[in-house]
């Protein structure tokens, strides 16, 4: 891939063989063959455009909601990183980058008295994430409150996608692979901030009670939408504190599976197909990853990434 060294000089960060295990939530997980910076979203245009349409690109986050495979991540992995975290109110519309978290877009939206975004607090993601996944909680998703978004498509053109053009549906939208968001447009209604920050409480509350957020995890490890919640059909088949190799499936929420220490992505993605079968063979309810697995396994090196800026 040394073709990467004859593009124009880029204003950002390009990192060879850049570890992604510090940056993902899991703490596991091999290297991307290239971790790209951008300064800003000329940066990121320019070098998608002269970069090799045959190179994978994948977005990242917060790395929340993500298996990254020990294998690794070939082509390159783009990270956004402060160029693209601000947030801007304007009225009951907010500007956000690709790359603020679900607590910045919150805060800033109850200290302009726009109500309607407080669930965005609860998710451990970035703006980009939540744009390409629909990401939601507490009864309402991204596409309640996304007016539009901008994205750098992997050819390099930017385009701004309305809402309607994104498909959405349960966690999941149409953005084309490889396109990276840099920005959106969320819109709420008329609050008092009192009332925001008291409801942003009480979300955070039940998250505390209920969730395992201090722990090396990935978030919820499966869709919710079948005849029960995900949660309840793994604790009945019996996988509620279930372990494989350093990997075990949450005793407080078993929606969650946790890195107890030195836990190998296999091991982690291991254990859920493991769940996967036990539930299957108990209900026949097939339970569906909401977790992106991303790169290739250790001993698979044709297995490509997916795009996602979890």
């Amino acid at each position: 891939m040394s073709a990467l060294t004859e593009l124009p000089k880029i204003r950002g960060r390009l990192t060879p063989d850049a570890p992604l295990a510090p940056l993902v939530w899991f703490k596991a997980g091999g290297a991307a063959q290239w971790l790209f910076e951008p300064a800003d979203v000329d940066d990121l245009a320019d070098f998608l455009r002269d970069l090799d349409p045959a190179m994978p690109v994948m977005g990242l986050g917060l790395g929340s909601n993500l298996i990254v495979r020990d294998g690794g991540v070939p082509g390159v992995v783009v990270r956004l990183g402060k160029p693209f975290a601000k947030v801007v109110a304007s009225g009951l519309a907010l500007s956000c980058g690709g790359g603020a978290s679900g607590i910045l877009v919150s805060s800033t939206a109850r200290d302009a008295g726009v109500a309607g975004l407080e669930f965005l607090r609860s998710i451990p993601g970035t703006v980009g994430g939540f744009v390409r996944m629909n990401g939601g909680a507490y009864g309402r998703e991204t596409k309640d409150v996304l007016v539009d978004c901008e994205v750098v498509l992997r050819s390099g053109e930017r385009r701004t996608l309305a809402n309607a053009e994104l498909g959405y549906t349960y966690r999941h939208s149409e953005l084309p692979e490889g396109a990276i968001v840099v920005s959106a447009t969320f819109r709420g209604e008329p609050g008092e901030p009192a009332a925001i920050q008291a409801e942003m409480d009480r979300i955070a509350e039940a998250r505390e009670e209920s969730q395992p957020l201090r722990s090396k995890t990935g978030g919820s490890t499966f869709k919710n939408p079948l005849p029960q919640k995900a949660w309840q059909a793994i604790d009945a088949a019996g996988c509620r504190g279930l372990t494989m190799g350093g990997a075990q499936v949450s005793e407080k929420h078993c929606n969650f599976l946790l890195n107890l220490g030195n836990a190998t992505s296999a091991e982690i993605e291991g254990l859920g197909e493991e769940v996967r079968r036990r539930v299957r063979a108990h209900s026949g309810i097939e339970l569906a990853w909401e977790i992106q697995r991303v790169g290739k396994l250790a001993d698979d090196a044709g297995h490509k990434g997916v795009g996602v800026e979890a």
